[in-house]
């Protein structure tokens, strides 16, 4: 019997990342570090499967996309223009009793959700979310610069670059996946909220008045999208930002939501950023980042429409709707009910025993898949065991050799979903999981 988990707790999944190889608590032989995380050998699959679905359907599947990789460290002049130094800025207070740190507006009502102490809240301050560090052997004011909290400003600032390098014409879009960070007050809920996190960001730069069809469009590109991964429908939604939520640099935001067991939270931003942006960075560079329209034979300053998503938020998303519990015979099993498109292992290669006759032809199996798809080997234990233990990672084909397989050249495919089994030659093996796996 399956049971779908919508209370699903982060603890259980905290606990399952790390005992089967996807995410551990970085540096845990020394204490660890509050938001920041390391992916295992399943999880860097996984990460690198999301990252490939995005760029192919954000890049590689479209004509008027292209992508950059930027440097991390820019001059700060950027974070200046854009508004980082003086309001990417959170509320904090501190207790006084047990002298923690939260954010005000994650807070409800005066009790301390640490110590439990009531009334100790200090007054509220702003707090900068930037990580400084230094250029240079000298760590004084002239060498400060700024670990990057976002990839947008890098796009911004090469959009000249990028339009008349590439031949560009509006509407075109730059997409990046890179690394940020972000000096959370109070990071949590595993990998939701990180101070260490990659992301996945394309801003689409349009003819002013274009823009709201636009906008509409990416919402129900991106919600697409998630469902192509095999996020179920009925957990997302589009929220638009009320007037109050709304960024400085903002004409109109909505958020793709995901109903978590804590309640709907951030998916994936669109925001509508108008020209802020790049007049902004023409104001406080001196550089000119208009674009010629050859229609009205005038120079227009681009609208940018900007879907912004998560690495690892995503990461965690997809685990929490494909986390199911089954129980047969009085024994809870895990199976993660993953999209072969972005299971860590697509198939798995069991000899029925590790009686020594299978090895060899084992071997041969494994060595023709591998090449072809991310596989795992596993011979240890029983086959029902190794099939569990399959379920939980989330493999969507167990490929079984058994003693007949040395008669007859054929193999066994189980299909995680539906438990189907189906006797396929070796000959015919890679091109039938081609079929089976859409062609990934």
């Amino acid at each position: 019997m399956s049971e779908q988990r919508p209370e699903l707790q982060f603890d259980t999944l905290v606990s399952l990342c790390k005992r089967r190889g996807f995410v551990f608590p970085s540096s845990e032989i020394y204490g660890g570090i509050g938001g920041f995380w390391d992916y295992g050998p399943l999880g860097v699959e996984m990460k690198n499967n999301i990252k490939r679905a995005w760029w192919k359907a954000m890049v590689q599947d479209r004509e008027d996309v292209v992508g950059i990789d930027a440097s991390i460290i820019m001059n700060p002049r950027v974070w200046e223009a854009s508004g980082h130094v003086a309001t990417f800025t959170d509320p904090m207070v501190d207790c006084k009793a047990c002298k923690h740190r939260f954010r005000a507006d994650h807070l409800e009502g005066d009790v301390c959700p640490e110590c439990g102490a009531v009334g100790e809240f200090t007054d509220a301050r702003q707090f900068n979310l930037m990580f400084k560090t230094y250029v240079g052997p000298v760590a004084d004011d002239a060498s400060e610069v700024y670990l990057r909290p976002e990839t947008a400003q890098a796009m911004f600032i090469n959009f000249d670059n990028v339009v008349t390098s590439m031949r560009r014409k509006l509407p075109v879009g730059i997409a990046q996946i890179g690394r940020s960070f972000r000096n959370e007050i109070t990071p949590g809920n595993f990998i939701f909220r990180d101070r260490e996190f990659e992301q996945m960001e394309m801003e689409f730069f349009v003819k002013p008045g274009t823009d709201e069809f636009w906008h509409e469009h990416w919402g129900q590109e991106r919600l697409k999208w998630f469902t192509q991964l095999g996020i179920r429908s009925e957990n997302l939604r589009i929220r638009h930002h009320t007037d109050e939520e709304l960024s400085h640099y903002s004409k109109a935001t909505f958020d793709i939501e995901y109903l978590f067991g804590m309640g709907w939270s951030e998916l994936e931003g669109i925001a509508n950023r108008a020209d802020y942006d790049l007049q902004q960075h023409s104001k406080h560079s001196g550089k000119s980042l208009t674009y010629f329209d050859e229609e009205t034979n005038q120079h227009i300053v681009p609208y940018v429409i900007e879907p912004a998503v998560g690495v690892d938020r995503t990461f965690l998303t997809l685990l929490y709707d494909a986390y199911e519990e089954e129980e047969v015979k009085g024994e809870k099993r895990v199976v993660l009910r993953l999209s072969p498109i972005v299971a860590p292992i697509k198939a798995a290669v069991l000899p029925l025993s590790r009686n020594e006759k299978l090895g060899p032809l084992t071997s041969e199996v494994h060595a023709l898949l591998r090449p072809q798809f991310m596989t795992q080997l596993d011979d240890a234990q029983s086959i029902g065991r190794r099939y569990r233990r399959q379920d939980e990672i989330g493999t969507p084909f167990c490929v079984t050799v058994d003693f007949e397989s040395l008669d007859d050249r054929m193999v066994t495919i189980r299909e995680r979903d539906s438990m189907e089994q189906s006797r396929v030659a070796i000959d015919d093996l890679v091109g039938t999981l081609k079929e089976k796996l859409g062609g990934l």
